[in-house]
């Protein structure tokens, strides 16, 4: 099956204080409040450190990227590290919308190592 015809799913990976949310397929109004269970689930268990790992999200609407800003924004107030890593199809949102710079992006291989 081809990865953009896959159902939506969320992974969630932990690994000391640090923890990876990573969805697979559209991250829109349907979808977001999947990843936003999970990020509200880790930050509650005390997860210092959570990566957001875009690489296999086909398709990022405006619900996803105020998540993302939401969450970068809670995550400055309270303390805990957001990091983002970024697949192809959200560059071009995060490069349009001029967001690149204000967000904490990684390497993949950063954040494997980190969750």
């Amino acid at each position: 099956m081809p990865r953009n015809l896959e159902p939506f799913r969320c992974e969630v990976r932990t690994q000391r204080e640090a923890a990876s949310v990573h969805p697979v397929g559209e991250l829109d109004l349907a979808t977001v409040p999947v990843v936003e269970g999970h990020l509200a689930e880790l930050q509650a268990a005390g997860f210092e450190h959570l990566t957001l790992d875009l690489r296999d999200v086909c398709f990022l609407d405006s619900t996803g990227l105020r998540t993302i800003l939401v969450w970068d924004a809670r995550s400055r107030a309270d303390g805990f590290t957001l990091s983002l890593v970024s697949g192809s199809p959200t560059v071009r949102l995060f490069d349009l919308t001029g967001t690149t710079e204000r967000l904490n992006f990684v390497e993949a291989s950063a954040a494997r190592d980190a969750a």
